[in-house]
């Protein structure tokens, strides 16, 4: 969306209320501005986007008892949390990273572990090398460019890719593809974990669920 400079005579009292909101949703003053004037002329914005979004997701993710949302950063993340039931007792977090302008894709998916285990580590990263690699043969020509993908002191980071049906792109389907993408891969992942005594049926079974949540469009994103 285009943007231009205008000069606004404003009481300080009111600037003050505007700062003190732009503070808690960690944007800018003309920011916070554009937000509340097109927010009252019903105009849409990215921040609107982003909002609805995040609401659904957040909607879909209360009637699940698996994931805790965490404190959100900013309009455009949002934060969550599952238990992997493991010795170590790691905590997963998805972490979701809305982009303002969209493209081929619209967004981040990061996952993450908080763990001393380098044993954990590499099992973690032997599941996203894994997963990536399933992705690729799996998704291939779904979108219009390849997902990308980076593999970083255990996390991983995810381009969430917008579909290829533009009537798929709507904020609510969109926030609710999301949810389904991170419900499959935490169970998958966590159904890989209690099969790692066998590492060979643990990555054969993988596939097979995959195969399973992808047959539900589950993983189209």
């Amino acid at each position: 969306m285009k943007k231009s400079v205008y000069s606004l005579v404003l009481m300080d009292s009111v600037v003050d209320e505007v700062d003190r909101l732009a503070l808690l949703r960690g944007t800018s003053r003309s920011n916070m501005i554009n937000q509340i004037l097109a927010e009252h002329l019903s105009c849409p914005t990215p921040e609107m986007r982003m909002r609805d979004i995040f609401g659904q997701l957040e909607k879909m993710l209360d009637q699940a008892d698996i994931f805790q949302i965490q404190p959100q950063p900013s309009d455009a993340m949002m934060s969550i949390r599952s238990s992997l039931k493991y010795k170590y007792k790691p905590t997963i977090r998805y972490s979701v990273e809305l982009f303002r302008k969209p493209s081929d894709c619209f967004g981040l998916l990061k996952v993450s572990f908080r763990t001393q285990s380098t044993q954990l580590v590499a099992q973690l990263e032997r599941f996203f090398l894994h997963w990536a690699e399933l992705e690729k043969q799996y998704l291939a020509g779904k979108f219009a460019k390849p997902i990308r993908y980076t593999l970083e002191d255990g996390r991983l980071t995810r381009t969430l890719m917008l579909p290829s049906d533009p009537s798929c792109c709507g904020n609510q389907t969109l926030g609710s593809a999301i949810y389904r993408y991170i419900r499959s891969f935490d169970q998958i992942l966590k159904h890989y974990f209690s099969l790692l005594e066998d590492p060979g049926l643990a990555l054969r079974q993988m596939e097979v669920e995959y195969q399973k949540e992808l047959a539900r469009n589950n993983l189209l994103i």
